[in-house]
């Protein structure tokens, strides 16, 4: 089968193994004659309805515990970009099996997330929008079910003593006493647990599959457990709430799925996966052929940390201003940042799947970025570190209060996006760093008797500057040379290396800039026993007041720009108000120049 084509691109996409495996699949006709009910369900319901008009079916299954960071990115525009190009649907599913960690905050975050990012859940009209706990009567049944086939017990040992006696990759492990318990007893004490007869902790419900095996997962993994919790979409209706990897693999059953895609932590349940899906179907209860799992590696990102737990401690402990801070990885933290959705997939395209672990240099994702908004972002200039230029002639040239009009380009490969205006008049704000009393080698800018031209206006010439009693440069003058205004028939009369930018005093507009950087000054924050929060970048934030030029106050939040020769920034979406407060954040530099 030919490589599949990006529909909005019209270029073919690189091959993985991923999708080898769906050609394969595709070309084989491995799921071709299931039938679909048209929503999730058993055997029974989706024989009933029609052939799947999906050609395959992946699912993107966060658990809403918390804010979806790059790696959730990643996961989601390969699941749904498989589905995309094979003809498929993917399905949003909230695997929320556990009610003590669950929020709808979350739940809601994560949709607004995959919207954003550019994918949708809704084909063939039906809207693809699922939650585990939706399943649980199924999976009570199914519960049921291993127990009168003999291959599921329920197991009232301590914790501990479960945990001794599963043994470890030297020993096998040891056979529970009540393992040998009938199927009547077992199905009345599930039942006991499913009734809040017993406490937290008193049973579980486990798989019978083999103690001696290698693989410690099939070590009669348990499957369900006791919690008397109130659950976010289930109310108090159920006590005993199945376990992850119970779970998972009847998900993907109940819901059609095909190619279960999931992170290489995950390798080592595929048996498990397997056994059950297996005795299910062969019970009758879910459809055929069952769904199959497949592993990749999972994004490693230098200079970032993707744990949850973690990165709820940076909130709580206030090292960042919250989940959406622009520093933080999360899915809001980098639309905040000002990353684009388009960069994000471009992001994920160009590392590719693998079954290798590797870290990703963070340099790869700004690069992405910035190849992204270089076509879409306007120019404009902007002055970060200002000091007052003084052009000690132009009365006497331009006539006093003169203010000249000038012009650039919104975008300099595309003309019809129009100019912006903007005045040059005695006073201008320049970058305190575009002025040196005694100018190192290489250095172009201004210094007494050097021209630069002022970038679209005209040259002038420096003749010097005033410091304050502590040396700090307060104030830059310098000459104008007549008649070579940008644009006019004597501009390149005078050829000059320095060309600076500029914002004019009289109507430059104030804004507070936000310089953000890595949020982590090492490249793998917290692994071996180092304390994560001691590699925090203490530079991490710096915030300046700015001149920026007239055209930006009309931005509006979100709306990114590039700085010229500064980099591209977005206007903040929370802080910035047009026309009254504006904020910008830098996104990300011209270059990468972290640590140099």
């Amino acid at each position: 089968m030919a490589s599949p084509v990006d529909s909005n691109k019209n270029v073919p996409r690189p091959s993985n193994f991923l999708r080898q495996i769906i050609e394969r699949d595709l070309d084989q006709g491995t799921y071709a004659a299931r039938r679909w009910g048209g929503t999730p369900g058993d055997r029974a319901h989706h024989q009933a309805g029609e052939p799947d008009p999906a050609k395959i079916r992946t699912r993107f299954p966060p658990e809403p515990n918390g804010y979806l960071h790059v790696g959730h990115a990643k996961s989601i525009c390969l699941n749904f970009g498989l589905a995309r190009d094979y003809g498929g649907v993917c399905h949003l599913r909230f695997d929320d099996t556990n009610p003590e960690k669950e929020d709808q905050e979350y739940v809601d975050a994560i949709r607004d997330a995959v919207h954003w990012l550019g994918f949708r859940w809704d084909a063939n009209g039906t809207d693809h929008d699922y939650h585990a706990s939706d399943y649980f009567d199924f999976m009570y049944r199914a519960a049921e079910y291993l127990v009168e086939a003999g291959h599921a017990y329920v197991d009232e040992q301590s914790a501990e003593e479960m945990r001794v006696n599963r043994g470890d990759f030297s020993r096998p492990g040891v056979d529970s006493p009540y393992r040998s318990r009938s199927i009547q007893e077992n199905l009345q004490r599930l039942r006991d647990m499913r009734d809040g007869k017993l406490a937290d902790g008193a049973a579980v419900l486990r798989a019978k599959i083999d103690m001696a095996s290698p693989n410690i997962n099939l070590r009669d993994p348990a499957i369900y457990r006791i919690k008397h919790a109130e659950h976010h979409n289930t109310g108090s209706k159920w006590c005993i709430y199945p376990m992850y990897t119970f779970a998972h693999p009847i998900e993907d059953a109940l819901e059609n799925i095909t190619h279960s895609i999931c992170t290489l932590e995950f390798e080592d349940q595929r048996p498990f996966y397997d056994w059950l899906v297996e005795h299910l179907a062969e019970g009758g209860l879910v459809n055929t052929p069952p769904p199959r799992q497949h592993e990749f590696a999972r994004l490693n990102l230098t200079y970032v940390i993707t744990s949850k737990r973690k990165l709820k401690q940076l909130v709580d402990e206030g090292h960042v201003s919250g989940w959406d801070d622009p520093r933080m990885p999360t899915i809001v933290g980098l639309r905040r940042r000002g990353y684009t959705p388009e960069s994000l997939q471009l992001f994920a395209e160009r590392i590719g799947v693998s079954k290798a672990d590797s870290w990703i240099d963070y340099s790869t994702l700004e690069i992405a970025l910035r190849d992204d908004l270089d076509a879409k972002a306007a120019r404009a200039m902007a002055v970060l570190d200002p000091v007052k230029l003084v052009i000690t002639n132009w009365d006497a040239l331009m006539g006093a209060g003169f203010l000249d009009a000038c012009s650039a380009p919104v975008h300099p490969h595309a003309p019809e996006r129009g100019r912006r205006e903007f005045t040059l008049g005695r006073k201008v704000w320049i970058e305190r760093t575009d002025y040196e009393d005694t100018p190192p080698k290489g250095f172009f800018r201004l210094f007494p008797g050097n021209k630069v031209r002022l970038k679209y206006g005209h040259v002038i010439e420096c003749i010097g500057a005033t410091r304050d009693a502590s040396g700090v440069l307060v104030e830059v003058q310098a000459t104008l040379v007549p008649d070579t205004k940008s644009g006019t028939p004597g501009a390149d009369a005078i050829k000059v290396k320095g060309n600076i930018t500029w914002v004019g005093v009289a109507d430059g507009v104030k804004a507070e800039v936000r310089l953000y950087d890595r949020l982590f000054a090492v490249p793998q924050p917290g692994t071996g026993d180092r304390d994560f929060l001691e590699e925090i970048n203490p530079d991490s934030l710096r915030v300046v007041t700015a001149y920026v030029e007239p055209s930006l106050a009309a931005a509006k939040p979100d709306e990114k720009f590039q700085f010229e020769r500064h980099g591209y920034f977005v206007a903040d979406r929370k802080d910035h108000r047009e026309g009254e407060a504006a904020v910008f954040n830098r996104v990300t530099g011209m270059k990468d120049s972290f640590g140099k």
